[in-house]
């Protein structure tokens, strides 16, 4: 028998009971619509979380003390902490950066008149701070290396703040207080947003040395600084400004380059370990649709045996007028191939629908429909029409002819 007339007899057989065959797909396509919207929100989220890390600024490293050396027990020596002369030392030492700034942050009270905010986060940095973090002004300017130095009460307002301050007014020129120390407005933030869990425009910024002397005691770490940021001119340059910074730093603090008492920490790292998360959660879940698979599998292999046992007499009919032993199992093969890659279309319609939908619906979230997913969502619908075909369809082969004519 003819490939293309197998095909036509069993589509026949499937289409005797359309509502059973639809039914018998359900499996598959809600385990191949469940594997696409799994990984493409999980695609998404990953693109997402690395679009909120780079937002933080290009090409960023963070340094941070290590709270691996000495510990806090009895006679533990606290680590000695980052300082300026650090940064200074980066500045003047490594090549191959944008800037290099600080940040020390505080919780206070920003009060104009009779409106106050309430814990509003203070942040205490430096000249540097717009370059290495890719973040704009509005108007006015930045806290300069002046103000570090002298330790100027000079401010600059993040978007909201100075909306719910001052509204449309002229900010630049203003005074606020900040806990119970008056500050002048020298500069207002471009809005920013949420990046991460921050939200950039309720911040304020001054200068570092006045976090130091106004907000931060001396018995809580006094002139240390919490987190360097050093910004490479370029990702591929950023290797060798690591490796820079680490003799510099190894050499200012005299520890040994084995262990030394700061951490460097990229981008890449937060990605990954972001990444290394979503990807267990990621495995999780697409074993969760690949069991909703194996179920639509063992559907279409019991829908399957019930059709070859309801048509055991045309069966034997076929083998009586020459039907080969092939071309029966070949037509009950293309039936349960055809269910299951039929349910695998739907289900990929339907995943992709479902993602599209989610994605109108989320505004933090896009999911990212791949095109490696789709075909192996359809290589696994095709897998499982097969392998849970191949029984049913040697049994209908094995009929004997007899036999199968006297079956009622």
């Amino acid at each position: 028998m003819s490939p293309w007339r197998t095909f036509k007899v069993a589509w026949e057989g499937l289409t005797l009971n359309k509502a059973r065959s639809f039914l018998t797909t359900l499996g598959v396509i809600i385990g191949v619509g469940a594997v696409i919207v799994m990984m493409a929100v999980s695609a998404g989220a990953e693109a997402e979380i690395a679009d909120q890390i780079n937002a933080l600024g290009a090409n960023l490293i963070m340094v941070m003390p290590s709270f691996t050396r000495g510990g806090f027990g009895p006679g533990a020596r606290r680590p000695p902490g980052l300082t300026f002369d650090d940064m200074d030392a980066i500045a003047q030492n490594v090549t191959g950066v944008n800037g290099v700034s600080a940040e020390q942050s505080t919780t206070q009270d920003v009060k104009d008149g009779s409106t106050t905010l309430e814990d509003i986060s203070v942040v205490g940095t430096t000249t540097d701070f717009t370059k290495v973090r890719e973040y704009a002004l509005a108007e006015g300017r930045f806290v300069t290396d002046e103000d570090n130095d002298r330790a100027n009460k000079v401010v600059v307002l993040g978007y909201d703040v100075a909306q719910e301050l001052f509204g449309d007014q002229n900010v630049v020129g203003q005074s606020v207080k900040i806990g119970s120390t008056k500050f002048t407005v020298v500069g207002v933030m471009a809005e920013k947003g949420m990046v991460g869990n921050t939200d950039y425009d309720s911040r304020v910024y001054i200068p570092l040395t006045v976090v130091f002397k106004k907000f931060t005691p001396a018995r809580f770490g006094g002139d240390t600084i919490r987190t360097l940021y050093v910004s490479a001119e370029s990702r591929e340059a950023m290797d060798d400004v690591m490796s820079q910074v680490s003799t510099v730093l190894t050499r200012q603090h005299g520890v040994d380059p084995a262990s030394p008492d700061f951490n460097l920490i990229t981008q890449d790292n937060i990605i990954d370990a972001q990444a290394s998360t979503t990807e267990t959660f990621r495995d999780l879940l697409a074993w969760v649709a690949g069991v909703s698979l194996v179920v639509g599998g063992i559907g279409i292999m019991n829908i399957m045996l019930v059709s070859v046992t309801e048509r055991t007499r045309e069966i034997g009919i076929r083998k009586a007028v020459g039907a080969l032993k092939r071309d029966i199992l070949t037509q009950f093969l293309i039936e349960s191939l055809v269910l299951s890659l039929l349910g695998g279309t739907l289900g990929i319609l339907l995943g992709i629908a479902t993602s599209t939908l989610i994605g109108n619906l989320s505004a933090d979230l896009t999911p990212v429909v791949d095109m490696g997913t789709v075909l192996m969502a359809s290589g696994f619908a095709a897998a499982v029409g097969l392998v849970f075909g191949i029984y049913p369809a040697w049994r209908a082969s094995s009929l004997r002819p007899i036999e199968a004519l006297r079956y009622e």
